[in-house]
């Protein structure tokens, strides 16, 4: 077995997810100002601190996802963050593409641009402590979207990136994201996302990417979140299996997915009930960013110097997010406020 292939099973090892914290320094600002702390690098960096040195690390975190600005930060103990990261035993990754732009022949969907000068950046952040990336691709779903243009266009963005990072020696996270956003049903959710994976997977094998070597993060089968029509845990967990199933090729490893919109309890639960129905060989797990934050976050903007409650309550997200890789977690568990 190759050294990525090993990495890309240690990071969603049974009872492990990853850990997104990868917002670009804009998006951080947001979420800071949300909880009204003024969004300064030293402030994003102690939030960051807080959570990489938080005990549940240890037993439900197998990889980070780190923003630029991030990988490059050294700590409060003087330590760089992928040490600090490692030393929880975590695995330090980095979000390699430079954002979704508009898409020229269909400008109301995005393409997600950063192959420019990749391979050297992927060079450097190799020597910096990542071994493994990420690359996020983005498809809205309405009467006329996605077009053939946009999921084609994605797709080999996506196979060129993850032949890049592989060379490098490190292991692609390819995230085909499909949006949660609009008035369509479940059904249409689960069409577009098979479309989406298909071209995917014929682009990722076009570019000799190496599966076994490479993680999923894709979107949960949903209805829109404008949609008229609900769904109950039960019916999004077999369609979402049922997607993967006939999508996914045998081969890779591991399926993390993003939470994508869903509240934190959402994300958890729905992962839970995937898990139990789970009659595929891929490993089921997370790769969640605001689905393990949030909570943690509203409650260190109270007092930015406090790590003890706000590790606790990320030390709690983490292990229910880490119960649901198995089947494990119960509301009865969610309420037990201590990890």
């Amino acid at each position: 077995m190759s050294e990525i292939e090993n990495i890309a099973k240690q990071m969603i090892a049974k009872g492990k997810g990853i850990l997104a914290a990868d917002e670009s320094t804009g998006t951080m600002t947001k979420r800071l100002s949300s909880v009204n702390v003024e969004s300064t690098s030293e402030n994003r960096l102690r939030f960051r601190e807080t959570l990489f040195s938080a005990e549940g690390m240890k037993n439900y975190i197998g990889g980070v996802i780190l923003y630029d600005e991030t990988i490059k930060q050294k700590t409060s103990s003087g330590k760089t963050v992928p040490e600090l990261i490692k030393s929880f035993g975590s695995i330090p990754g980095i979000k390699v593409d430079t954002g979704a732009k508009k898409l020229a022949g269909s400008p109301e969907e995005k393409v997600t641009e950063g192959l420019d000068g990749l391979r050297e950046r992927l060079s450097e952040y190799y020597k910096l402590g990542a071994r493994f990336t990420k690359w996020r691709a983005v498809y809205s779903i309405s009467e006329k979207y996605p077009s053939q243009l946009a999921i084609k266009s994605n797709a080999h963005a996506l196979a060129r990136y993850a032949a890049l990072v592989q060379e490098a020696k490190m292991v692609p996270i390819v995230e085909p994201e499909v949006l949660m956003d609009g008035e369509h049903s479940i059904k249409k959710c689960f069409e577009v996302t098979a479309k989406v994976l298909k071209a995917c997977f014929e682009d990722l094998k076009l570019n000799k990417v190496n599966l076994k070597g490479t993680i999923l993060k894709p979107n949960m089968i949903l209805p829109g979140n404008k949609s008229k029509n609900k769904s109950n845990t039960k019916e999004i967990a077999e369609m979402t299996l049922k997607c993967l199933k006939e999508n996914v090729p045998a081969e890779v490893p591991g399926i993390a997915f993003l939470s994508g919109g869903q509240t934190e309890i959402e994300a958890t639960e729905n992962l839970n009930q995937i898990n139990k129905l789970n009659n595929t060989n891929f490993l089921m797990s997370f790769s969640y960013g605001r689905a393990l934050q949030q909570s943690a976050l509203k409650n260190w903007a109270q007092d930015i110097k406090d790590k003890t409650e706000t590790q606790k309550i990320f030390n709690h997200r983490s292990k229910m997010n880490g119960l649901s890789t198995s089947a494990k977690w119960s509301m009865d568990l969610e309420k037990q406020t201590t990890a």
